[in-house]
């Protein structure tokens, strides 16, 4: 069994689970996202991989719900963006800044468990915390400006 599960879709816009034999929902594909494992959806007839394109399928879903994690004015930010010199230097941000996010969030919720099991002042703890995390932040930024100039400069 290869480490990159295969979703067929069909022309009649079903997904096609090759591991488990069946068809299945997109919140079976945000489901196997949120479990980590690792897939490639496929045109059945063309055999082009299209996953990018099912997985933003997932997020439009996702965004008609009640909590939104894009913005009107983010959404339109980003739509300028294409195109334009900075587009990929603002992607790899956006990735960077995520891996950065998710990395931050687990160390943030394994410390947070390691003090409220023995802190006396949790509310202190957690100031001080969060005031770790700003230099990390400040870097990233600092970082994009610095791509950020340097592309405008290349033009």
């Amino acid at each position: 069994m290869s480490d990159v599960r295969i979703i067929k879709k069909y022309p009649n816009r079903r997904l096609y689970d090759t591991e488990i034999s069946r068809y299945i929902t997109l919140e079976e594909v945000r489901q196997l996202v949120l479990q980590g494992v690792r897939f490639r959806v496929e045109d059945k007839r063309t055999h082009d991989d299209i996953t990018r394109s099912i997985l933003l399928q997932v997020i439009a879903e996702q965004e008609e719900g009640g909590n939104p994690i894009f913005t009107t004015d983010l959404l339109t930010f980003i739509i300028r963006l294409y195109g334009d010199p900075m587009q990929n230097s603002l992607s790899r941000y956006l990735e960077l800044s995520m891996r950065l996010f998710v990395e931050q969030q687990g160390n943030f919720t394994d410390q947070l468990r390691a003090m409220l099991g023995q802190a006396q002042q949790p509310l202190v703890m957690l100031k001080e915390l969060a005031e770790r995390q700003v230099p990390i932040w400040r870097s990233v930024r600092k970082e994009f400006l610095k791509n950020l100039s340097r592309g405008k400069a290349d033009e």
